[in-house]
């Protein structure tokens, strides 16, 4: 599997997040997905040592894991999508092969 469509899917559903009008069921879809994509990208750069890289995907796992969720408010969640989308479209363009 390519990690770059990876990480842009996942910041295109993060950004898609921002937008108030979903049910629930979104922002749960949402956390397993981000969860499971950033754990992902953050081993891919773990292998590739980059562990700076590593460090901030499991930082963005760890507050999107559904398991033990981190509950915030509405207000907070949405500059942390924005800017795990951003730090998503960074990784998927710059990742190299």
């Amino acid at each position: 599997m390519n990690i770059k469509w990876l990480c842009v899917a996942s910041g295109v559903i993060l950004i898609l997040a921002i937008v108030p009008t979903w049910p629930y069921s979104y922002y749960i879809l949402l956390r397993w997905a981000i969860f499971i994509s950033s754990i992902i990208v953050a081993a891919g750069f773990y292998n590739s040592k980059i562990t700076g890289w590593a460090l901030v995907f499991g930082a963005i796992a760890f507050l999107f894991n559904p398991i033990f969720p981190v509950y915030l408010n509405r207000q907070t969640w949405t500059p942390i999508d924005l800017v795990s989308a951003i730090l998503f479209f960074i990784a998927g363009f710059s990742k190299k092969k």
